[in-house]
């Protein structure tokens, strides 16, 4: 099946890059849209279901696991407070931190997350065999590691880079 939506001629050098840019794009439209269901913007999931599985933790520890940036994260942190979902407290061992925590009243809104989780997976791998499934994941895995690499290599060389 084609996708509706024309590759730029631009585009023509990177079809994969092209294809990975349309298939991100409208399954972070999808999960906005589920998660705006049960009161939660994206990346606010990802940051309880840290929290859920590694216990609580310093806002630096979740921009590091989730590889986001501390301006996210703050606003995310107290968005999800206000919403009763996490508390702040004080470190006990460095009085300059805070340590983010899952509150009890967020243990309801885990099993809305995950039956949101399953409906996103459904959409996403609808008319995929279990084979083909394991296939999408695997090329996922390749792919992930491609860029990573690619982006700590940009990274290293911009900072290496004389300015000028």
């Amino acid at each position: 099946m084609e996708s509706s939506l024309r590759m730029p001629s631009a585009a023509a050098t990177g079809p994969a890059s092209h294809a990975v840019f349309r298939v991100a794009r409208l399954h972070r439209m999808l999960a906005g849209a589920l998660l705006r269901e049960i009161g939660l913007h994206p990346g606010q999931e990802l940051v309880m279901m840290q929290l859920w599985d590694a216990g609580p933790q310093r806002p630096a520890d979740l921009v590091h696991a989730l590889d986001s940036d501390t301006a996210t994260m703050t606003r995310t942190v107290q968005r999800l407070e206000r919403a009763g979902f996490v508390r702040r407290t004080p470190s006990p061992t460095d009085r300059r931190a805070v340590i983010v925590e899952a509150t009890p009243a967020s243990q309801g809104l885990r099993e809305k997350v995950e039956v949101l989780w399953g409906r996103l997976e459904g959409y996403t791998l609808d008319g995929l065999a279990d084979g083909e499934r394991a296939q999408v994941l695997d090329a996922l895995a390749v792919l992930e590691r491609n860029l990573e690499v690619a982006t700590s290599e940009q990274c290293a060389f911009r900072v290496a880079a004389p300015r000028g």
